[in-house]
């Protein structure tokens, strides 16, 4: 099945959904992202990047398949200097094209002084991080996204496709372990995040990230493991 016309997208059934995972199944990430671009209107691909742990295997590979497409980093004003310093270099070493988004000003203001990171963040991500991506969903018919099964217990049954608040979502990186990540970082000679090496696997915002394996190191002393925007 070849999706001839993304405005078709809306239309797709839960059979063809499964159509395309299987389609998809057999190959790797780089395949799976070429021929996306073949099945869908490149225009209509939105990526997403938090220029983290994973980034560097994420973006050097979405760089050589297709080299002009954006990437939207969500700028939720508590990154880590090291992730803004880790962005920059990473744009210049693949010569990404790169926007941000950002939650309004006055509301993100409104999360500093009540400080809502502390007492409750599931407000805090929903203003700053799901909200402005929110925004600028309708404009796009595909989402790009870097999850992998062995981070979370949300995403440890996620398929490669898959209809997520009435937008297609691509988890081309799905099945990949973090042995295979850390290999391709490895053999290509790419930059981990600085954050790496002093024991940060999962990195996110200053308040709500400390060191730790996998996702451990998020929302401490909280049930919470995700921000809210794959959910």
């Amino acid at each position: 099945m070849t999706m001839e016309k993304a405005s078709t997208f809306a239309g797709l059934s839960e059979a063809q959904i499964e159509t395309l995972n299987q389609q998809y199944a057999p190959l790797d990430f780089g395949q799976r992202l070429a021929r996306l671009y073949q099945d869908f209107d490149p225009s209509k691909v939105m990526v997403t990047s938090s220029f983290a742990a994973t980034s560097a295997y994420f973006l050097h590979i979405i760089s050589q398949v297709r080299p002009e497409q954006v990437i939207h980093f969500i700028d939720t004003g508590y990154h880590f200097a090291e992730t803004l310093t880790y962005r920059q270099y990473l744009i210049d070493l693949f010569q990404l094209k790169v926007e941000d988004i950002r939650a309004e000003d006055w509301k993100h203001q409104f999360t500093r002084q009540e400080q809502t990171y502390l007492k409750d963040p599931d407000f805090c991500c929903s203003v700053n991080k799901v909200e402005p991506l929110e925004a600028i969903k309708p404009n796009f018919h595909v989402w790009v996204s870097s999850l992998m099964h062995w981070q979370t217990d949300h995403r440890a049954d996620l398929p490669i496709f898959e209809i997520r608040r009435g937008m297609i979502k691509f988890n081309p990186m799905i099945n990949v372990t973090r042995e295979e990540r850390d290999a391709y970082i490895r053999e290509h000679h790419l930059p981990f995040h600085p954050l790496v090496n002093r024991g940060y696997s999962s990195i996110g915002c200053t308040h709500c990230t400390v060191p730790g394996e996998g996702r451990s190191g998020r929302w401490i002393g909280k049930p919470k493991t995700e921000c809210g925007l794959h959910l």
